[in-house]
């Protein structure tokens, strides 16, 4: 073997490598891609590859149970009603819950609209591919409102394992984030929201 051939060879295998720590590197971002694309076209098959929602759900269930006890102590103050509000609160808790792990509920959180813990909340429906003119604003002259900014996004490792989506719509409001875990060396999966930034 020459040595120019040597050379050659040694030149594909640092290259191959560079590419295969460059692809399990990018993954999350790949992952995260992929889900969003599919939630958003409501592919259910294709959500459920990139979601545990059994993890979703207990998680989601610790951050609106949580959010709940947060207006509870905010009320008790001024509102003797408030234990009942509690009360019926968290009997509201598993609906909400079952209703935001779904393809739905998750393409309403990688959108920037999380769970705010309101009673008969549900994820919003998905809006039409193709909306028409709208007639009710057509004939009184009204100017449609205009839709609500896309959030400022960051994501990144938290750890080897962890990857973590955070959204924030503006200065003053509340930041949430999505996390996902690796599961396998390229795999990831939407496993839980913390609705505390």
């Amino acid at each position: 073997m020459t040595r120019t051939t040597k050379s050659v060879i040694v030149t594909l295998v640092v290259l191959v490598i560079v590419a295969a720590l460059g692809f399990v590197y990018a993954s999350p971002y790949i992952a995260l891609d992929r889900l969003k694309r599919a939630a958003d076209a409501r592919d259910a098959q294709t959500v459920n590859e990139y979601v545990d929602f059994p993890a979703l759900r207990e998680s989601l269930k610790l951050q609106v149970a949580e959010l709940l006890t947060r207006r509870v102590d905010i009320q008790k103050s001024g509102n003797p009603l408030a234990v009942i509000g509690a009360m019926i609160g968290a009997a509201l808790v598993g609906p909400l819950v079952d209703s935001y792990a779904t393809p739905d509920g998750v393409a309403a959180i990688l959108n920037g609209i999380p769970p705010r813990g309101n009673p008969g909340e549900r994820p919003p429906a998905p809006a039409a591919t193709n909306p028409g003119p709208d007639s009710t604003s057509a004939g009184s002259g009204a100017a449609p409102a205009a839709p609500k900014p896309p959030p400022q996004t960051t994501a990144g490792y938290r750890s080897f394992d962890t990857f973590v989506v955070t959204y924030q719509h503006g200065a003053g409001d509340a930041r949430y984030s999505a996390i996902f875990h690796r599961s396998g060396l390229v795999t990831w999966k939407l496993v839980a929201v913390d609705l505390n930034g």
